[in-house]
């Protein structure tokens, strides 16, 4: 079963439960997956790669819009952006430990031959490929920084 049928029948679970958030995160979540099938190009067809970088994409927008609130004391707006994330995560790949991240980095670091901070961008490039979706793009950012300099 592809992701998208995946959150299809989440959806129609969701309902049966009676769980709001996930019906509606869900549903928002099929709303984009549908733009992306029917978007010029696509030949109606969703790879599940291209919708897990939907999902993290939202997920990246939810925890953005959390961190704003949180900033303006609207904790209420906060929780809601931050339970509708959790529903979405379930669908992600298990994001590596901050241990993980490091002995994969220094992996990369050792293979691509990187001295140090003007070699980023070559490390960067393979780690984000490598990486791609069991790590944010801000967290290995901030550890090649941290190994390279």
């Amino acid at each position: 079963m592809n992701l998208f049928d995946r959150v299809s029948e989440d959806i129609k679970n969701a309902m049966k439960a009676k769980d709001k958030v996930a019906l509606e995160t869900l549903r928002n979540v099929k709303k984009y997956f549908i733009e992306a099938k029917t978007a010029p190009g696509a030949n109606d067809e969703l790879s599940d790669d291209a919708a897990l970088k939907i999902i993290q994409k939202l997920v990246k927008q939810g925890k953005d819009a959390a961190e704003i609130y949180v900033g303006q004391n609207r904790q209420d707006l906060a929780d809601a952006e931050l339970a509708q994330v959790k529903v979405m995560e379930a669908y992600l790949p298990k994001q590596m430990s901050p241990e993980e991240l490091e002995a994969a980095l220094k992996e990369i670091i050792a293979e691509t031959g990187a001295e140090g901070g003007k070699d980023m961008g070559k490390v960067m490039g393979v780690a984000s490929k490598k990486l791609a979706g069991l790590a944010e793009g801000r967290a290995i950012s901030a550890k090649v920084k941290e190994l390279l300099g």
